[in-house]
């Protein structure tokens, strides 16, 4: 086989040009595909809608390692116009799975290891999706990657480890009731209602040696004339926590501030949380050491960057569904600016060699 086929930097560049969104990754998808057949892999579609799997598989007893990236691109709207663009580098993971998998041919001596080629990440249901077709059921370690920013770790280093946070969205729907605007004390206005939560949820106070932040992002209330007090609205919140605990205190903090506000101006607020919520980071912390390990030994002691956080990962209901799965998931300093989802990002794709570097000796290690 000839590894040229299979360099990463160029299946970056290919994969760059396909941009697609979660659960319609086609052509994506068929590349794939494609390029695992070339390896001589069965392969497996249909996987959460539009998710890609093949096995390495060695000739003697052993784990089942899963390695998985993302597929889908980002929505955006650039000169009045929807544009779909690879702005959170899930071309860069695809393209690191496929070379490592390259290199693993004839590499895998015990167990299996399982080739995941996730969809939707982006909308936090691929994970979710794939769980339910049963990518886990055989699974027995979990492996991801995914690329960091400058803000994050300097270019060509690696971390053990990226500390994702808890996230999710919390929608507000609020109910009062009409009233002429020069007589204000017989409506329930929707709009005053916005604005004390705001400031409720603004004043909430936990431990400020954890991170966490709950941000109203957007409010809507409008009535059908600018002279009538409006009677319905929404509110829309950003909520993020380090842990899985703190985020479960602040989301009954957060509705207890913003249900005692509005009631004040005797509004009803109904809380939801339409995309459920994201999971922080729990990780094997002793497979964490050892790719601390594996990274110093691989690309040298420098190279090792401290573990990084921000942002989610639907990777993390991969734990919250199957807890004895051994999860690991790194972070790739590709010198990406200025910075994950904007619509101009760009990176360093010579980069990414570094990072099939640390998957294949890891993988080796453990399979080898």
């Amino acid at each position: 086989m000839n590894l040229d086929n299979f360099d990463v930097v160029n299946m970056r560049s290919e994969l760059h040009q396909i941009p697609e969104l979660g659960f319609h990754e086609e052509k994506t998808s068929d590349y794939v595909a494609k390029k695992l057949e070339e390896m001589g892999l069965k392969v497996t579609r249909g996987i959460g809608k539009t998710g890609v799997v093949a096995y390495i598989e060695g000739e003697e007893p052993g784990p089942v390692v899963m390695l998985r990236a993302d597929m889908d691109a980002l929505p955006f709207v650039e000169d009045g116009k929807e544009v779909c663009i690879h702005a959170c580098g899930h071309d860069c993971h695809t393209a690191m799975v496929l070379a490592t998998a390259a290199r693993m041919i004839g590499k895998v001596k015990k167990g299996k290891l399982k080739l995941f080629f996730q969809p939707a990440e982006e909308t936090l249901r691929g994970a979710l999706e794939s769980i339910e077709d049963g990518v886990l059921n055989d699974v027995e370690m979990a492996v991801g990657a995914h690329i960091r920013p400058v803000q994050d770790i300097p270019a060509g280093t690696v971390c053990a480890a990226v500390r994702h946070t808890s996230s999710t969205f919390m929608y507000v729907d609020l109910k009062g009731l009409a009233a002429h605007a020069s007589r204000p004390h017989l409506g329930r206005s929707t709009v005053e209602a916005s604005v004390l939560a705001t400031a409720a949820v603004n004043a909430i106070w936990m431990n400020p040696g954890q991170a966490w932040s709950a941000k109203v992002t957007s409010i809507s209330c409008s009535a059908s004339a600018p002279n009538i007090i409006p009677d319905r609205g929404q509110m829309i919140l950003d909520i993020r926590a380090s842990t899985n605990p703190l985020m479960k205190e602040l989301l009954a903090k957060v509705e207890a501030a913003i249900k005692s506000a509005t009631s004040i101006v005797g509004v009803e607020a109904t809380v939801s949380l339409p995309g459920g919520v994201i999971p922080a980071a729990e990780y094997d912390e002793a497979l964490v050491d050892e790719m601390r390990t594996v990274i110093k030994e691989t690309l040298g002691e420098d190279k090792l960057a401290n573990d990084c956080g921000g942002g989610g990962e639907d990777f993390h209901y991969f734990v919250q569904t199957k807890a004895d799965i051994h999860p690991v998931y790194i972070g790739v300093g590709a010198g990406a600016t200025p910075g994950l989802h904007h619509p101009q990002m760009t990176l360093d794709a010579e980069q990414l060699r570094v990072g099939v570097k640390v998957l294949e000796a890891f993988l080796r290690k453990k399979l080898g």
